[in-house]
């Protein structure tokens, strides 16, 4: 166990059955390693999905071996993953559910009654046709859950989290409450991989007046980004954790994607707003950018997480 992430002591990883479920499992099996977490395996049977099974053509046998083989889908499919979790590493405590229900509202409660630490799960489920998709279950309980989402793109490919795999965490910031919180998630996971903090700043100079002198507007832009960064700067030290810091100016999803791809990136983490958003359940427009086309696991942290 990695005394930087005691504070996880559960990790629920919601399954459909689907690759990009298995690939979201993975990582979050080794995530669950690394801080010696309880693994959850839910996987929910959609009330509609059941609800729409039968017609009045139908015979109340056939709609119960409709409703019975979607039932053994989803215990299927979260024994595939339970028995996944352990082959990968035997010693971890697997706990499996099935429930019925709307997925993200049954994700939502069972992380709120089961005092879930942290989610893994991929982008696109069974429904997901392209890598830009952001499965609609995967985005709706990145704008409700109160706690981080590892999200695993299909592009993740199959390398690891382990110590030995990551060496790179790229942590976006806007020096705003929602990224102080990514920051302290961020450094924490870089001081458990005993990898470098990548920090990046990025403004889009369009926002200032086209009359503005570019120094003037190269001082507007340098003073809030070392602002930023130092603090990023203050957790690494208290961690001892090595940082590259950079501000970067264009649309802040753009500088952080290239960023990511130039400098080999393993792990993003970011927060779920930034200064744009106040609500819990507002997913930032640059989060959900850089979710969305990302080609490494991102941590979604929102501003609630603990």
């Amino acid at each position: 166990m990695s005394p930087a992430l005691d504070a996880i002591d559960s990790v629920l990883l919601p399954t459909d059955g689907s690759d990009g479920a298995l690939a979201g499992a993975k990582r979050g099996v080794d995530l669950a390693a690394m801080a010696d977490a309880t693994v959850h395996v839910l996987s929910v049977i959609e009330t509609s999905t059941i609800d729409g099974v039968s017609s009045a053509l139908e015979s109340a046998s056939a709609v119960d071996e409709k409703r019975a083989a979607l039932e053994a889908d989803a215990e299927a499919a979260v024994e595939s993953v339970a028995a996944m979790a352990r082959n990968r590493n035997p010693g971890l405590e697997v706990t499996t559910t099935t429930e019925r229900g709307t997925p993200f509202r049954v994700i939502h409660r069972y992380v709120d009654a089961r005092d879930i630490d942290a989610i893994a799960m991929g982008t696109k489920g069974r429904t997901g046709l392209t890598r830009v998709v952001l499965g609609s279950v995967t985005e709706n309980v990145l704008r409700t859950v109160g706690v981080p989402v590892l999200v695993v793109p299909p592009a993740a490919g199959e390398s690891r989290l382990t110590e030995s795999t990551v060496e790179n965490v790229l942590l976006p910031t806007d020096g705003s409450d929602g990224a102080a919180v990514a920051v302290d998630w961020g450094t924490t996971l870089a001081a458990a991989f005993d990898a470098m903090v990548h920090a990046i700043y990025s403004v889009e100079t369009s926002r200032f007046p086209p009359q503005m002198n570019p120094s003037e507007m190269l001082s507007e832009l340098e003073r809030p980004g070392e602002e930023a960064l130092q603090e990023v700067r203050d957790h690494t030290r208290e961690r001892g954790v090595s940082l590259a810091g950079t501000i970067a100016t264009g649309p802040p999803a753009r500088a952080i994607l290239d960023y990511a791809a130039d400098n080999e990136i393993d792990l993003i983490t970011m927060g779920t707003h930034g200064r744009s958003g106040f609500e819990r359940h507002f997913l930032g427009s640059v989060t959900e950018t850089v979710v969305r086309n990302a080609e490494r696991p991102v941590v979604c942290v929102p501003m609630s997480g603990e």
